[in-house]
């Protein structure tokens, strides 16, 4: 029925995902950003016209045949937005239009406040490389096994990344639907914690009662509703889906057997470090399980998989320093990232630089992301990255740095953060957060790999 798809917000990893995903049918696709990026410009490069003005003169003329999708990270007062809603375009939010693509398929979607995009990101894999027919994936971070967030099929199952910012997740209806937690996040959204865990019982109650819901072993998930059959997953404490035999190897892997309500997965391994990717690996094979994907398939993609760019993504790792990228920003995210890199890192010195994502989410969890950070030795931060929104008077970077409680900890600008690196004696380096500050990463790379 429509020829063009025009994004607004195209720049997103959700909303890119959705544009490739037209193009790949034959739509023209083209769409408005804020700001470049290296996502902006593949996007480019893949035939999709994007451009960076509020120009609505921009948006394809044929009201008919053309179809708007936006993000809700849009300001109201865009230009862009405020024309096509007067015109009369069709227009709908990403979420609606990723429930109508997912509709009459089978829908396995990864849900939770962390953890799905690694989680998803390997369930595709798992799919792409273990089945015969694959998987259409719409992923909320770029596979380093593929190199794209979207991944095509002509098969019946769809992975999805379920965001529960602003509540997108419930225009999906799984067949199986994971939860890996329900901490308190979004709060600008939810406004409490409650409201939070509403949502996502919401979410495991649109799974049909012949489906399953499995979520991690302690998430405090809400069950009145749920038609669905309940299963539980966990590191290592036993439930229906949960590893043993945890043995560390070199470098930070693990290998482990893997017990599941069918048998034992002997042997496993994850092609990235880290105890927490044990756990998404656990996640994720429940669910290939469940669908009747062959153990011996589940296993070897595990083996294969190469990670998601900018999740516990190391990009230097030698005897004199090490760098790793991180999308954590979140306290538990950032707690767990310290924890995996001291495993991986033993003895050497970890300085985080942090850049804060959102006035309000600063305000709401300054007191958690200082004891998080307090995990370092040493703290670099940059100020907040508002994203979405307007300052806050009173939030600050500094509400986080003044309760941290190492010594050696320090606030710079964006434009001075390459020489403050560079003033240091590097060891092993963490970039933590959601904004801008992976734009920071070629040059970081670069300076510690001739250093």
């Amino acid at each position: 029925m429509y020829d063009n798809y025009y994004f607004i917000g195209i720049g997103g990893i959700g909303m890119s995902a959705l544009a490739r995903y037209f193009k790949y049918i034959g739509k023209n696709v083209s769409g408005y950003d804020r700001t470049p990026s290296a996502l902006t410009a593949q996007l480019e490069k893949e035939g999709i016209l994007v451009h960076y003005e509020d120009r609505p003169d921009l948006v394809p003329i044929n009201v008919a045949k053309t179809f708007v999708i936006y993000t809700p990270a849009i300001p109201e007062s865009l230009q862009e937005l405020q024309f096509v809603r007067e015109k009369g375009y069709n227009l709908c939010k990403r979420s609606r239009a990723l429930g109508e693509i997912a509709s009459g398929k089978d829908c396995l979607a990864v849900s939770g406040t962390h953890g799905k995009t690694t989680t998803s990101t390997l369930l595709a894999h798992i799919f792409t490389s273990g089945t015969q027919d694959g998987c259409t994936a719409f992923l909320g971070g770029i596979s380093k096994n593929y190199g794209t967030n979207l991944l095509m099929s002509k098969g019946n199952v769809i992975v999805a990344e379920a965001d529960e910012y602003d509540r997108s997740f419930l225009q999906l209806k799984p067949k199986i639907a994971v939860v890996t937690a329900i901490d308190a996040d979004h709060l600008d959204i939810y406004g409490t914690h409650e409201a939070v865990k509403e949502a996502f019982a919401a979410f495991a109650g649109q799974v049909a009662s012949d489906g399953y819901v499995v979520a991690k072993l302690g998430a405090d998930l809400h069950t009145e509703g749920v038609k669905a059959k309940i299963l539980h997953y966990s590191y290592n404490t036993p439930c229906d889906f949960y590893a043993s035999d945890i043995v560390a190897l070199e470098g930070g892997y693990f290998s482990f057997t893997l017990n599941h309500p069918g048998g034992k997965m002997t042997g496993c391994t994850v092609g990235v470090p880290g105890w927490v990717n044990v756990e998404n690996a656990v996640a994720a094979s429940a669910v290939a399980l469940l669908y009747g994907v062959e153990p011996e398939r589940i296993k070897a993609a595990l083996a294969s998989f190469a990670g998601v760019q900018r999740r516990f993504d190391i990009h230097v790792n030698t005897p004199k320093v090490a760098y790793i990228d991180d999308y954590a920003h979140h306290p538990k995210e950032i707690a767990t990232a310290i924890s995996a890199m001291r495993e991986i890192f033993a003895g050497r010195h970890l300085t985080g630089i942090f850049q804060p994502h959102l006035y309000t989410r600063t305000r709401d969890f300054a007191d958690e992301f200082a004891a998080a950070l307090s995990g370092l030795d040493s703290l670099i931060m940059l100020p907040i990255y508002p994203a979405r929104e307007l300052p806050i008077e009173g939030v600050n970077s500094e509400m986080i740095l003044s309760k941290v409680t190492i010594a050696d900890k320090t606030l710079v600008e964006k434009a001075a953060l390459m020489d403050t690196i560079k003033s240091r004696n590097i060891d092993c380096l963490v970039t933590f957060g959601a904004g801008d500050i992976d734009r920071f990463i070629p040059q970081i790379e670069e300076y510690l790999k001739n250093v």
